[in-house]
């Protein structure tokens, strides 16, 4: 069954920005393949990718390779789709944690798949699962716990997703810290899906506002974060640095006169 499961499996379009592999899928492409990997049962990453995380990757070669090697990168944020059209490569469209939290949930209340919410300030993820089951109520979000724990804290709370089995590990506790841990402890926790969302217990708990709608279409969402949250000014100030880098990119690739 396995096997004639991986036959199935079509291989995903993808874009190199900046020499970064990112996927070039719809959400509804992006939670075929989710569903795909719950199914293979094998510890699986999905990485939600902006342009930050793309920044990243090319300083840090533990998260480069895990970009690499993920079989799932979705474009999360209105740089990376700008990006992708400079270098004629567009994306359908923005994957982000946080809708994939959201439609994820939907699924479960839909499917039974089982979640699970690692991550955010003491709370934080309690409410936001909370919220959720408000509208979706027969969702199956197993287990929460937040983010805060320490390193002696680190093996009874591994053990503990492990024992209610989730089919997806939903860690939001920013990038690449998420991505490096889930995949560090991937085979004790013994979960097919493990998917960094980044701040999105905020957004559900009410802890954080989710830009209008009008802002999220227009690719202003980013300051729409920086007035909620001053903090997020460093990865506002990479920005310029990530489109120089894509300009000159572009420049490269076009054929000389």
């Amino acid at each position: 069954m396995e096997s004639a499961l991986q036959e199935r499996e079509t291989p995903l379009q993808e874009a190199r920005i900046l020499g970064v592999r990112v996927h070039r899928v719809s959400m509804m492409e992006a939670l075929q393949r989710i569903e795909q990997l719950i199914q293979r049962r094998e510890p699986s990453l999905v990485i939600t990718a902006d342009a930050n995380a793309v920044l990243i990757a090319l300083e840090d070669a533990e998260f480069h390779r895990l970009m690499e090697t993920a079989p799932l990168v979705t474009a999360d944020g209105a740089g990376l789709l700008w990006a992708g059209r400079q270098l004629k490569q567009p994306f359908p469209e923005r994957v982000s944690g946080v809708d994939l939290v959201e439609q994820l949930t939907r699924l479960s209340h839909e499917k039974g798949y089982r979640l699970y919410f690692l991550g955010a300030a003491p709370g934080v993820a309690e409410r936001a699962a909370q919220n959720l089951l408000i509208k979706y109520p027969n969702a199956q979000i197993v287990g929460v716990q937040h983010g805060y724990f320490s390193a002696t804290d680190e093996p009874a709370i591994v053990a503990q997703i492990a024992a209610v089995r989730p089919d997806v590990l939903l860690v939001g506790m920013g990038m690449p810290r998420q991505e490096k841990w889930a995949w560090a402890h991937r085979n004790a926790l013994d979960t097919p899906v493990m998917i960094g969302v980044g701040g999105s217990f905020d957004v559900y708990a009410g802890v954080v506002k989710r830009a209008p709608r009008w802002m999220q279409r227009t690719g202003c969402e980013w300051l729409w974060r920086l007035v909620q949250d001053p903090r997020k000014i460093k990865k506002v100030r990479n920005l310029p640095r990530f489109a120089w880098q894509v300009w000159r990119a572009r420049k490269q690739e076009s054929p000389q006169a």
